[in-house]
């Protein structure tokens, strides 16, 4: 190729990732989740999240190849304000507790997925949602989602909101009423 052509589109190829050896995500900065109650964190102790987009340079979707140990959930039910979720089942077959805020009984809105299912929620639907392994083996998702500018989660059967206000700005979790934990 002479040295003045741009170099074509098949030199800037990405290189494959292979998902399950993807590096995981340790403990945010400082150590655990900061303001995060220990309760809370015990929740998805078994939980091996590895992010997959930043290896890709990408910066408008976030995508986790995730591993649930016997027991452990992906996160507390929770439903975002900004971020689209999509999750499509790889292995194992977890239980899926999603439905409002309200719901008298959370136990009631489970349902268990088996490989190949899919299920998404949309910014802002009020579908409150997590995945437990209720099972014996391990369950694999992957994880997509959006990356919104700001975020808000709230997680209703806890005095817990998680809210990302914007650019230089960090993550921080409070009581529903914004006070710190």
């Amino acid at each position: 190729m002479p040295e003045d052509t741009p170099a074509s589109a098949a030199t800037k190829r990405p290189t494959p990732l292979f998902a399950p050896t993807a590096a995981p995500r340790g403990p945010r900065s400082g150590g655990g989740y900061p303001g995060l109650p220990a309760a809370a964190v015990a929740s998805f102790a078994g939980r091996t999240r590895r992010p997959l987009a930043p290896h890709f340079g990408l910066t408008g979707i976030a995508a986790n190849h995730t591993t649930l140990a016997p027991g452990a959930a992906s996160s507390l039910r929770h439903r975002h304000e900004h971020q689209d979720e999509f999750v499509y089942v790889l292995a194992g077959h977890p239980t899926l507790y999603a439905g409002p805020d309200d719901v008298a009984d959370v136990a009631e809105l489970g349902v268990r997925l088996e490989p190949g299912a899919c299920v998404g929620f949309a910014a802002g639907d009020g579908v409150a949602h997590c995945l437990v392994n209720e099972t014996d083996e391990d369950v694999v998702v992957l994880e997509v989602g959006s990356s919104s500018q700001k975020e808000l989660v709230v997680y209703p059967e806890h005095d817990l909101l998680g809210d990302f206000g914007g650019p230089g700005t960090s993550f921080r979790y409070t009581h529903r009423d914004g006070t710190p934990y």
